[in-house]
């Protein structure tokens, strides 16, 4: 296929992307005539850095991964879109340049996101290398336990690079469920061993609860030392749902369920930090000078927005909640763009989710089931944790919005995963390779060949048959 073709192989795509910028340009056109400002350079390198990081993305995916899914991409430049838009209106209401770093961030995101299609040319490969990511996974998550960082945070989870700040745990999260999908892949016969039998249900022998327990202790110990909740939380769901996935077996579900009630006692009982966040899950506004402000503000700012939202740029959560551009950007979308514009956020990240499953369900090989389905578990885990956090339906976890809030970490660790599930789909998609047509038997017309060799054209007949 020539190279002109390939760059118009995906016309979904490149339609849906166009579509995207689009409404990202209206909405900050829109942003600045709200505040009485004039459309400066700054927007146009806004909107600039938009378009050609994405145009690039859907360049690099038609030379190297042109049978991967068309949707995933537009939706994931819609959110981050919509997140930039939020994050350049915190700067107009607290004269900060969020946005500008957010485009940079993006921009390396993307370039990962490249790196990741251009690499991997098959996923498959990753298997070879599965113990040394598990290995890799779990020194990235313990670093900031002993990395000097200059941050002064509640939680050990960042380290210090020069003048940024990284969080190894959103990509370690990403390398052990690599590890795990691995494990899944080769024990799963032995995952479904039937155990002991209790009110109807098959319980796996202790044995084979040992990869479990071996995360849920992990996770605790984690959580313990670190004094972080959410990274923890995920992982360990994670896992138990591609366990579930694997076997299909509600057992595994109750036994994870059972860890968690009694990992999360044992950790509540020991942390003050907990304690005060399940303090503010149950009564914000009895701590509403203190630690309860975040969320009393989140939720005043989404019973304000109601139905339609406030409209862009006129809301207070922008102003009045603290690190708004991170844990709760939810929430300022919530106020300006009201329940319609955040539940049209959600039914985004469950396209987003829903063509991961999509993925899972056709590719051929179990590695890239179990991939697949653990990358998009983890999006829909982490925004059902998010979501109900800003809406004190679960208490809250540090946990930040992907390719949405403001951060360089989780931006560029989901741009891996969309990597990742990008190869996984272009694999999926990708036509299955004819077989050779069989090669016409050759003529021997020396009788005198038969006779030195008699046993030659026998063998040759029972290969060719066979």
């Amino acid at each position: 296929m020539s190279s002109l073709k390939k760059l118009f192989s995906r016309p979904t795509e490149m339609g849906l992307l166009i579509a995207s910028a689009l409404v990202i340009s209206a909405m900050m056109v829109n942003l600045e005539i709200s505040q009485g400002n004039s459309l400066t350079s700054d927007i146009l390198w806004l909107i600039g850095g938009y378009v050609g990081i994405f145009t690039v993305a859907h360049v690099v995916l038609c030379f190297f991964a042109r049978h991967a899914d068309q949707i995933m991409l537009p939706v994931v430049a819609l959110l981050n879109g919509i997140g930039l838009v939020m994050i350049y209106r915190i700067d107009l209401a607290r004269d900060f340049t969020l946005a500008n770093r957010q485009v940079m961030w993006s921009m390396v995101g993307v370039a990962l996101l490249v790196g990741v299609l251009v690499v991997v040319r098959d996923h498959r490969v990753m298997r070879k290398y599965s113990y040394l990511l598990g290995l890799l996974g779990l020194i990235l998550l313990a670093l900031p336990l002993v990395w000097p960082t200059s941050m002064n945070a509640d939680a050990r989870i960042w380290i210090s690079i020069g003048p940024f700040s990284v969080q190894p745990g959103e990509f370690s999260k990403i390398l052990l469920l690599l590890f795990f999908a691995q494990l899944l892949a080769t024990k799963r016969a032995l995952f479904n061993v039937a155990g002991y039998r209790f009110l109807g249900l098959e319980f796996p022998r202790l044995r084979d609860l040992a990869p479990v327990l071996a995360v849920w202790a992990i996770a605790i110990l984690i959580m313990a030392i670190s004094n972080d909740f959410g990274p923890a939380l995920l992982l360990f769901a994670t896992v138990l749902g591609m366990m579930f996935l694997a076997t299909a077996r509600v057992s595994w579900l109750i036994i994870g369920t059972l860890l968690v009630i009694v990992g999360g006692t044992g950790v509540y009982l020991i942390s003050d930090k907990i304690q005060q966040r399940v303090a503010n899950f149950m009564d914000p506004l009895a701590t509403y000078d203190s630690t309860g402000f975040q969320l009393s503000q989140s939720l005043f700012g989404l019973s304000w927005g109601g139905v339609t939202g406030t409209g862009l740029g006129q809301g207070y959560s922008a102003d009045f909640i603290p690190v708004v551009w991170s844990d709760f950007i939810l929430a300022a979308i919530g106020e300006e763009f009201g329940l319609i514009g955040l539940a049209a956020v959600i039914i985004m990240f469950a396209i987003l989710v829903t063509r991961g499953f999509r993925t899972a369900l056709t590719v051929r090989d179990s590695y890239g089931k179990l991939v697949a389905s653990g990358l998009s578990l983890t999006i829909a885990i982490q925004i059902f944790v998010v979501v109900g956090g800003i809406t004190a339906l679960l208490p809250m976890t540090g946990l930040t919005t992907p390719f949405m809030s403001a951060g360089g970490s989780s931006l560029m660790a989901n741009y891996v995963l969309l990597g990742l599930l990008l190869r996984i789909s272009d694999s999926a998609r990708r036509p299955a390779e004819q077989p050779a047509p069989p090669q016409p038997q050759r003529a021997v017309s020396d009788a005198a060949s038969h006779s030195a060799n008699p046993q030659t054209g026998i063998f040759s007949q029972v290969k060719e048959v066979g």
